[in-house]
Formats: C-alpha cells, sequence, structure tokens
C-alpha cells in the first residue's frame, strides 16, 4: 500500500454542523484506523482545514473512501486534495 496526504476544507460552522454525524463519522475511522487504512486525521485548529494520512492501494481507492464519509456526503467537508506521500523515515 503506498502513503496519502489529505488536505481538505471544512464548511462554515463545520462544528456546529457535525453535530449530528459525529459518532458516525468517529465510528468509521476508528474502524479504519483499525484496518491501518487511516494513520492520522483531524482539523487544524482554527477548525477550517482537515489533514490526514492514509494508506491505500491507489489514490483512486482513497478517493472512494473519503466520498463514503459522512462527513463528505453531509457536506461538512467540502473540498480536498490527496497527495502521494513517501515516508523517509
Amino acid at each position: 500500500m503506498e502513503k496519502f496526504v489529505v488536505f481538505g476544507e471544512y464548511c462554515e460552522d463545520a462544528i456546529i454542523k457535525r453535530g449530528p454525524f459525529r459518532e458516525q463519522h468517529l465510528n468509521r475511522l476508528k474502524n479504519l484506523k483499525d484496518q491501518d487504512i487511516l494513520v492520522t486525521l483531524g482539523p487544524t485548529k482554527c477548525t477550517k482545514y482537515l489533514f490526514g494520512i492514509f494508506n491505500a492501494n491507489n489514490e483512486n481507492e482513497l478517493k472512494d473512501l473519503i466520498e463514503e464519509d459522512i462527513y463528505w456526503e453531509k457536506g461538512i467537508w467540502i473540498n480536498y486534495d490527496i497527495y502521494p506521500w513517501i515516508q523517509a523515515f
């Protein structure tokens, strides 16, 4: 598997809007972490952006994983970019 960095943006008032979906989102992330797909994911301190590191076979697989998340489906995450990453150590 390859490693990828994901950098994206939250919608305005995401902290409020994510409330009804947060538990489902976090449970899914735990499952991805347990499968060694998710390395880390979270908001920047200002809560405007998201940053994550994932393991995936390819960029298309990761795109599907991101867009299956309730935060994407409900418009909490409004855009993202994926960057292949080489872990130096």
